[in-house]
């Protein structure tokens, strides 16, 4: 499994995906959680204690390249097909979006401002996320499953092709909602560290003060934390 390679980073770069303004309420932006700290995952800085979730949906870039020699009918050739894909998400269980580190949504209205040059001459192409809801039973061969079926299977317009990446990320919509779970998950790890140790002792925290973080603790699960550090001192030295 290929995780956050080049795909969305190409993308940015070409300045081929329309990332939406960073909503205001954090707590229902989709973010891509993956891409954006799986990065900063060190074992031995991280917290022993996280919160385990499952994402909200898999994500992979897809390309719609399209190589008519006429341009007025490459544009056409090339809104026919995502018009298809547009059409065919639905029941292929799937749905379309823009973005890269908060991933919006992508209808009929937007065509024309995804279309854009290639690097190749007399290509043109649209980026887009193609990304499917995880279920509490499902894994990760049937996620992908979903959408390189709905690639291969939407019908095409003319020189047009769909080419999803290998690359894949996952999502969480609001992340930081998460974050009363992982404080009474690190204040009951202090409460037993503190036991521990006799009532001659108590517990320090430092750090709950900073967002939640994450990092991929298994192909379909998130571990979120906050990075606090806790001490054990005698009562009276805090």
């Amino acid at each position: 499994m290929k995780i956050r390679t080049a795909a969305l980073a190409t993308a940015v770069a070409l300045g081929l995906a329309i990332a939406p303004a960073r909503a205001q309420n954090e707590d229902v932006s989709e973010v891509v959680v993956t891409a954006a700290r799986l990065t900063e995952y060190d074992p031995i800085k991280t917290p022993y204690v996280s919160l385990k979730k499952r994402p909200d949906n898999l994500i992979t870039v897809v390309r719609v390249l399209c190589d008519t020699r006429d341009l007025s009918q490459r544009r056409n050739e090339l809104k026919a097909t995502l018009r298809n894909m547009i059409k065919a998400a639905p029941a292929a269980g799937v749905e379309l979006g823009l973005g890269e580190e908060i991933i919006g949504r992508f209808d009929e209205s937007m065509l024309d401002s995804v279309i854009r040059p290639d690097s190749r001459p007399d290509t043109s192409q649209a980026v887009l996320v193609i990304k499917t809801r995880i279920s509490p039973t499902d894994t990760f061969d049937a996620a992908t499953g979903r959408i390189m079926a709905f690639a291969d299977k939407t019908p095409t317009v003319g020189r047009a092709e769909i080419v999803p990446s290998e690359d894949w990320d996952l999502t969480l919509i609001g992340p930081q909602k998460h974050r009363g779970e992982v404080i009474a998950l690190v204040a009951e790890d202090a409460r037993r560290a503190s036991a521990a140790f006799g009532p001659q002792y108590a517990v320090s925290v430092e750090g709950l003060q900073l967002p939640v973080s994450w990092y991929q603790s298994g192909p379909l699960e998130l571990a979120l934390y906050i990075p606090y550090r806790m001490t054990v001192l005698p009562k009276g030295t805090q």
